[in-house]
């Protein structure tokens, strides 16, 4: 069960490109806008792909992974949240009755909750294709932001380079938590633990 619950956040963390094959690319994009003017361009670092994984590829692609890492973000944010409230045995849903251990609670969770679960991202998914198919679309932009501001603007560049920041972080914690949940199973101990 362990192993199907690792091999699951392995996959959770994989961009959909990771399992598919590229196609050859017909334009490929100019970097110099990329390392200079996007978001997420934070010092020391500045632009960061040591791996070279934008070599060759097009505006298109460059935003789909910058729209991926920010979901990627989001998500392992309200993770981090969600398993500590969880490890504090807060269970609003199924009368309390899951395990304080996250993964325990995973397992416990009934269908119907699993199928809540997978429509709920499935919605969630939906909505982001359809937003990003409007024209003028910014990558991660769900509420529609671009349309009243843009780059220009000092407060909006901070406030999107907070969110990469700490997206990058969270996505960095949870696999941390995760594992050490998953190989000495302590879930919540460092936090809670003072307080028992």
């Amino acid at each position: 069960m362990r192993f199907f619950l690792f091999l699951s956040s392995v996959c959770a963390f994989n961009t959909p490109s990771a399992f598919t094959r590229t196609p050859p690319l017909s334009s490929p994009t100019n970097l110099k806008a990329w390392k200079d003017t996007v978001p997420g361009l934070i010092a020391p670092m500045g632009f960061f792909d040591p791996l070279g994984f934008s070599n060759g590829k097009t505006d298109d692609q460059m935003n789909l992974y910058r729209e991926m890492e920010l979901k990627h973000g989001r998500v392992a944010m309200a993770a981090c949240l969600g398993w500590y409230v969880t490890a504090a045995g807060v269970h609003p849903a199924f009368n309390s009755a899951l395990s304080s251990d996250p993964l325990k609670a995973a397992v416990e969770l009934p269908i119907v909750g699993w199928l809540q679960f997978v429509l709920g991202c499935g919605a969630i998914e939906w909505m982001g294709w359809q937003i990003r198919s409007r024209p003028g679309a910014q990558p991660g932009d769900i509420l529609g932001a671009s349309e009243w501001v843009d780059n220009t603007d000092e407060g909006w560049v901070d406030y999107q380079n907070k969110e990469l920041s700490n997206g990058r972080m969270a996505m960095i914690a949870i696999m941390g938590i995760y594992t050490q949940d998953l190989i000495f199973g302590s879930y919540g101990d460092a936090v809670f633990g003072p307080f028992r």
